[in-house]
């Protein structure tokens, strides 16, 4: 049952699903939260794939409309809530401020002009990466739809426990404190059971799911150290950015896979 109300915890904080119950926010239900950030993602990702073979499979209308739907769904779903972070942690790295300034610059709620670019070139490649995949559908390219957001939020949860935090005070900082050390042990429990499944039932996908998993480690590589170099620690803002950031960079990864991998 903690679990369970972890996980709505998540739906209220992270979409636009109405979950109309008041949930508890004490430390054992936000580490549950914490916990169950892959399922919200395999959720979302459940989502975008049921929509995207829907409209491609039981309408008449067309690929573009059907890769226009996936990808329109992957904001509203959300709410914006991560692309609102991509947005003001852009406008504070291309100030090209100090780490204060910046953080600063992200507390600001007014959109600058580096934000409204730059979300505009995520949103756009990340159009041009679905509907490239639309034109090269394979029987598991659903199933890697689906593990998209499981893998970003997986990336959400180590990097919120894992880098430091640049303020005292947000939502960030709230579900850090409620984690312990042994919070994130069941993120590789998940992963080993993705592999098993995607071995029983497609050698393929299971080939593209260890490229995933290698892409994601490089990221977390990577990311913290960037992350704590530029603003000086984890924000939410920070946070959103980090999450859209890395499901672009996993929808490039399924597009490249298409055309190398699975023809």
């Amino acid at each position: 049952m903690k679990w369970l109300k972890g996980l709505l915890i998540n739906l209220q904080f992270f979409t636009a699903i109405p979950v109309p119950m008041a949930l508890p926010m004490d430390k054992v239900h936000l580490e549950k939260a914490i916990k169950t950030f892959p399922l919200l993602g395999l959720l979302q990702g459940g989502i975008y794939a049921f929509l995207f073979y829907a409209f491609l499979h039981w309408t008449p209308f067309s690929a573009l409309t059907a890769a226009f739907v996936l990808w329109l769904a992957g904001i509203i779903l959300t709410g914006g809530i991560h692309l609102d972070g991509w947005m003001d942690a852009s406008d504070a790295f291309f100030s090209y401020q100090d780490q204060e300034k910046r953080l600063e610059i992200m507390k600001d709620p007014r959109a600058g002009a580096f934000g409204v670019l730059s979300v505009i070139v995520l949103l756009g490649t990340k159009f041009f990466f679905i509907y490239e995949i639309t034109q090269m559908v394979h029987s598991t390219t659903l199933l890697f739809i689906a593990v998209i957001p499981f893998f970003s939020k997986m990336i959400m949860g180590v990097l919120l426990l894992r880098v430091k935090a640049a303020r005292k005070e947000g939502l960030g900082t709230l579900f850090k404190n409620a984690s312990n050390e042994r919070t994130l042990i069941i993120y590789p429990v998940y992963v080993i059971l993705l592999l098993a499944a995607a071995g029983i039932w497609w050698n393929q996908m299971l080939a593209g799911v260890i490229v995933f998993i290698i892409v994601s480690v490089c990221a977390l590589f990577i990311l913290p150290r960037k992350i704590i170099s530029w603003f000086g620690g984890m924000t939410g803002d920070v946070l959103g950015a980090s999450v859209e950031g890395m499901e672009l960079l996993l929808w490039m990864t399924l597009w490249l896979l298409h055309y190398f991998a699975m023809g």
